[in-house]
């Protein structure tokens, strides 16, 4: 009986992290629905086109979540260098094959013909479970410099180096924050990530004032309305619309900046629109339920006894908080802008897929007691 009753605890789903990611994913396509539905019938003849794609993508998500939480965790560190090497070669493939798909100025797509991935996506989640491994299995070495440092520093610095050459200067600095965090609570020096910090910041400053079109986007957010019409463009339409919201919103459906005033009003910005239509109280509801996943994410990574497991959950974790807090802050006006879509919500399949690859993950996790 008490192996029984041990066998289905450990099957058991945790449903405090679990509703409110189901939550935010149902929240998403109601938004993209509403947001994309103009767009798609002018452009595709079909105003469902976009959430469909994205309800494809939301069952196949939910699919792979439930085959992370049934697979054991050791698999996934064992194929920890795999996971790297084809994280390079699909960074590689944006950059140097004919298989990149360029959009804006940037190359940041696989085009594989019925579907574009975006390699970012998986470098955040080969970079988190590596360097778990890598920090639980050097603790005794991790403050030396060539032991401790600089094999994780190296692999993230191939990375960025792969990333900015797409170009995605805001994917590079998301991948460099990760490994910070990650390095911090895996024991690392704090001299050596001081100075890491330092000259990865001088560098990203010569990289910004060597190109003016960058120099003005990451500025822009100080004052977006000096240049309304053009680097501050987005961020003013965003504003517009949250003012427009209130305490109640205008309505789901009644908005007035997805008509084309507001760009990626489907994608970057869905929480804008959010913002408009269902006001203050929407924004409150996604702020408590990413207050509940936060707290999910530290009990089930803090209860752990194997140091790679409570690494990984954290890691998992802040790929969800990170980018979660980015895109408030970047549809704000708190950060410079950059694309970074909102998990679990914004429209597009790489992302929904490695958030919910998360999820899973932290659902596996969450089975030991």
């Amino acid at each position: 009986m008490n192996k029984l009753n041990q066998s289905n605890q450990n099957l058991s789903l945790d449903i405090w992290l679990l509703f409110p990611i189901m939550i935010l994913c149902g929240l998403g396509l109601t938004m993209i629905l509403s947001t994309s539905a103009i767009m798609a019938e002018r452009f595709y003849s079909d105003k469902y086109f976009f959430f469909r794609k994205q309800l494809v993508f939301v069952l196949a998500g939910i699919a792979g979540m439930l085959i992370v939480y049934m697979t054991p965790r050791n698999l996934f560190y064992r194929l920890k260098y795999l996971w790297i090497l084809a994280t390079i070669v699909a960074l590689g493939l944006t950059v140097f094959s004919p298989l990149g798909l360029s959009a804006g100025g940037a190359s940041r797509w696989i085009d594989l013909g019925f579907v574009n991935i975006q390699p970012l996506e998986m470098a955040k989640v080969s970079l988190v479970i590596y360097l778990a491994c890598f920090f639980a299995g050097k603790q005794e070495m991790v403050k030396r410099f060539s032991v401790g440092f600089l094999p994780p520093t190296i692999i993230t610095g191939i990375f960025c180096g792969l990333l900015l050459l797409q170009p995605d200067f805001g994917g590079a600095v998301y991948i460099a924050a990760l490994f910070f965090l990650m390095s911090l609570v895996g024991g690392t020096r704090l001299i050596y990530l001081f100075s890491s910090s330092v000259l990865a910041g001088i560098t990203a400053a010569i990289l910004i004032l060597q190109s003016p079109y960058r120099f003005r986007r990451w500025f822009s957010f100080l004052d977006p309305f000096k240049d309304a019409q053009d680097s501050g463009y987005q961020l003013v339409q965003s504003l517009y619309a949250f003012g427009s919201g209130g305490i109640w919103g205008m309505g789901l459906g009644q908005g007035r900046q997805k008509l084309f005033f507001l760009p990626e009003a489907h994608n970057d910005f869905i929480m804008a629109v959010i913002g408009e239509e269902l006001g203050f109280i929407g924004i409150s509801l996604v702020f408590i339920l990413l207050g509940i996943i936060i707290w999910r994410v530290m009990v089930i990574s803090t209860r752990q006894t194997e140091l790679a497991d409570r690494f990984a959950g954290f890691g998992m974790g802040i790929i969800i908080i990170i980018g979660s807090l980015l895109n408030l802050a970047v549809v704000l006006g708190m950060v410079p802008p950059k694309g970074l879509p909102m998990p679990f919500i914004s429209y597009g399949g790489s992302s929904l897929l490695v958030s919910l690859f998360c999820a899973g993950f932290l659902l596996n996790l969450s089975r030991e007691r």
